[in-house]
């Protein structure tokens, strides 16, 4: 029986397409939940803002180690007991987090949380797995779409529950830990068993070279502004990442059973794709981190801005653009069968250059802001539905969740260099002669020169879909991936 006339299993495609849209949206929650609340955290743990600042870059780190092994693990083992076992962790970090009361608990606790990105890999594998070949890009568009309302939904979320004469931080990660058991019960009733399990060894010295590689790189990306740019550290560690990753790469060539076969990179799609991964990462976040400064600066004395609070740049500001790329990700799906995810890449990539243009030259009024998130949205919707799209069509179907992982990799290092340039952007040094308690605030043309950026990054996606993706439908037979990456059985001469 093929794909295409292969009845879904379990309990019917549209339960398992919406189970999997949850689970990718704990994803962005768990990534995001914890922005409104440091600040609180830095005062009841009585810490500095340096050292808070590690809850986010420990999600980070984690994140980006986790998901490619795990992805690759789900590929050989299994993608629901996979699945499972990272919603079981998640679950337990989050527990971990609202019952902790110092921050080295809270640390390891968000560590934990951060593993959760390896479900949208998983889920696209599972897609993969149970549906129909005409369904997958509607079904890929709407599970990618959630990511970016997730985002969205954690942050009015937490600004909710922060609200009132005594916020307390417990309360958004007991809330967390509630979404994550409802998570881990639709994925035990509703996700079937993988049909095919090949196992293989797994590769844990590939495994270690890629954590150290990625740890050294995202660690300065994301602490630079504290380190100093310029600093021993930074640079230390920038080059020790150059290191370990042609250690990695030696690995994995030598290696019987690679968690990534390096050939795999020397597909033109997936070169591409993980390029457009990670623009689209930059781009997302610097729309993210530059909306949510510029409202929430006083119009007066800075003669931009709006005075918003946490809470109000969530909902008005930040949740509509989430709403809009909860639409455009059915949307982006249906133009990914009509059209091509080439096509469907480059013009949600065009909407989003829009959205820049106006946040750069046209960024104070409300109904502007939120129209040029919007546009911004869109581009993501549209990246995140057809980037899978690609990679289903560009490797063997054993390969796509650690193809899934890597381009996931690359969105977190987009993300990082996003979030170090902000922060560099909005980084200004008080005067000596400036009054006490009153804040430095950065001169509007560095948001113009951020959002430029971004709208720049977006241009390059734009180029990186007409010319360097290639034509193939998703879904087809992956000609490239059957020639140059062979299936498990074949690799070097044993299974993967």
């Amino acid at each position: 029986m093929t794909r295409t006339d292969r009845p879904v299993r379990g309990f019917g495609g549209r339960a398992l397409v919406l189970v999997l849209g949850v689970e990718a949206m704990v994803v962005s929650m768990m990534q995001t939940l914890v922005v409104p609340i440091l600040a609180t955290i830095q005062r009841d743990l009585h810490t500095t803002a340096a050292d808070a600042s590690w809850l986010t870059t420990a999600t980070l780190l984690s994140a980006a180690i986790c998901t490619p092994l795990l992805g690759r693990f789900g590929d050989q083992h299994g993608t629901r007991p996979t699945l499972i076992g990272v919603l079981v962790l998640t679950l337990a970090g989050s527990v971990l987090a609202a019952t902790s009361t110092t921050l080295t608990w809270l640390i390891i606790a968000r560590a934990m949380q951060g593993a959760s990105t390896a479900i949208f890999p998983l889920a696209q594998s599972i897609l993969r797995d149970e549906l129909p070949r005409e369904r997958l890009p509607g079904a890929m568009g709407l599970v990618s779409g959630t990511l970016a309302f997730g985002n969205g939904l954690a942050l009015v979320a937490a600004g909710l529950l922060m609200q009132g004469p005594a916020p307390d931080y417990h309360r958004v990660f007991w809330t967390a830990a509630g979404v994550s058991a409802l998570a881990l019960v639709a994925v035990a009733v509703v996700v079937p068993s993988s049909p095919t399990t090949p196992g293989g060894r797994t590769d844990w010295l590939g495994a270690l070279a890629l954590a150290a590689m990625l740890s050294l790189l995202l660690l300065p990306l994301s602490r630079g502004s504290l380190w100093g740019w310029s600093s021993g550290t930074t640079l230390w560690s920038f080059a020790g990442a150059a290191v370990m990753a042609a250690v990695w790469a030696l690995v994995e060539y030598r290696v019987r059973e690679p968690l990534v076969d390096m050939r795999m990179f020397a597909l033109r799609s997936v070169l591409f794709a993980n390029l457009a991964g990670l623009l689209l990462g930059f781009a997302m976040f610097s729309q993210f981190l530059g909306v949510s400064a510029l409202v929430q600066i006083p119009a007066e004395p800075a003669g931009y801005g709006f005075g918003a609070t946490v809470l109000q740049a969530s909902v008005g500001y930040l949740m509509p653009p989430a709403v809009a790329s909860l639409i455009a990700a059915q949307v982006g799906g249906a133009l990914v069968r009509r059209i091509g995810a080439r096509r469907t890449l480059a013009s949600g990539a065009a909407c989003g250059v829009a959205g820049f243009v106006m946040l750069a030259v046209a960024h104070h009024t409300t109904g502007s802001v939120v129209a040029a998130g919007m546009l911004v949205g869109v581009a993501v919707a549209f990246g995140f539905a057809t980037l899978p799209a690609v990679l289903l069509g560009a490797v063997p179907a054993s390969r796509t969740g650690i193809a899934n992982g890597i381009n996931s990799v690359f969105r977190s290092v987009g993300s990082s260099v996003a979030s170090a340039s902000i922060g560099t952007l909005l980084i200004v040094k008080p005067a000596k002669n400036l009054a006490p308690g009153v804040i430095a605030l950065p001169p509007e043309g560095r948001f113009t020169l951020g959002f430029s950026l971004a709208g720049g990054a977006l241009v390059l996606v734009v180029v990186v879909a007409l010319v360097g993706l290639t034509t193939a439908r998703p879904g087809a037979p992956h000609e490239l991936g059957t020639r140059c990456v062979p299936e498990p059985e074949t690799v070097r001469g044993g299974a993967v």
